[in-house]
């Protein structure tokens, strides 16, 4: 099988809604394939920052697009109960269409939120084995009319997903993951695996995407899955910019982006996504790339 290469943006709800829905519009006039939004209680560096609820705003954003594919980049088990959030993706596959991207993930190791929500921060173990669950259960409730599920942390009794969603067999899963016991579950469950990789260190986090990449075609070749079934997308940060909320080098020169996605499909990587410009400056760098660059690395790498 072979994926188009595809490009999406990254955004923090952290400007006043006006402003987000202007964002998120010119995202898509200016041709993106995919816009996600970031599931946080509170920014994970500037806790007293704006930052909007993602399914919340998910809804909303599907109402003010008409195209583009939305998802959540992505959306910590931790916050909400499965059947919820399957619930919440059904409803938001509804109101965009068939648009909705259902990201996952077992959750980042940033205390704060679980502190200031009163919510437990499993271990490591823990998190892999209840999502494993998790993702099973979304799976089956996205996929059957009536599910029933005993297991060892959820516990589901004839529960009943109707309508069905738009989207056949269900909504795309995107699974977050960066060691073994995930990227099995990824091989598993996923039609996309993503990884976030700081390109302040590119080579490095090129090797490391390849060897991770190696292991989802083993995991996937051990169940009897054709590895080039799931999409592989890479998520671009940089960690001073993240930290700071400042300028990007990425918005710096277009060769940056031009090496990124070369490398990137050299591997096999055929989404990238990146976030939104931090500062109001890289704005036109940010459209130039959008409009001149990309269409045509499409072309390049189609």
């Amino acid at each position: 099988m072979n994926h188009r290469l595809r490009f999406g943006v990254i955004t923090i709800q952290n400007e006043s809604w006006d402003k987000l829905v202007e964002r998120w519009k010119f995202i898509e006039e200016v041709g993106f394939d995919s816009v996600w939004v970031a599931d946080h209680f509170v920014h994970w560096n500037k806790t007293k920052m704006t930052f909007f609820e993602a399914w919340t705003t998910l809804s909303a954003l599907a109402c003010h697009t008409s195209k583009i594919r939305i998802g959540t980049g992505v959306s910590a088990m931790h916050w909400r109960h499965p059947a919820w959030l399957a619930k919440q993706a059904l409803t938001v596959d509804h109101i965009s269409n068939g648009r909705l991207e259902l990201g996952l993930g077992a959750g980042g190791s940033g205390k704060i939120e679980y502190t200031m929500t009163g919510i437990e921060a499993w271990e490591p173990g823990e998190k892999v084995k209840r999502f494993r669950e998790y993702v099973e259960i979304i799976d089956k409730l996205l996929t059957n009319p009536v599910t029933t599920y005993h297991g060892k942390y959820y516990q589901l009794e004839k529960a009943t997903m109707q309508p069905d969603p738009i989207q056949k067999p269900r909504p795309p899963i995107t699974i977050g993951a960066h060691k073994p016991l995930m990227l099995k579950l990824t091989a598993r469950y996923a039609d996309s695996w993503n990884t976030l990789g700081d390109i302040s260190a590119l080579e490095d986090t090129i090797e490391t995407l390849q060897k991770q990449n190696d292991l989802l075609d083993e995991y996937c070749e051990e169940i009897g899955r054709d590895p080039q079934t799931l999409r592989r997308t890479f998520g671009i940060y940089e960690s001073e910019a993240m930290h700071n909320i400042g300028p990007m080098k990425l918005y710096s020169s277009p060769e940056i982006l031009e090496d990124i996605v070369k490398k990137c499909h050299e591997i096999g990587i055929t989404e990238i996504t990146f976030p939104y410009p931090f500062v109001e400056d890289e704005i036109p760098a940010f459209e130039k790339l959008s409009q001149e660059v990309i269409p045509e690395l499409r072309k390049l790498y189609s």
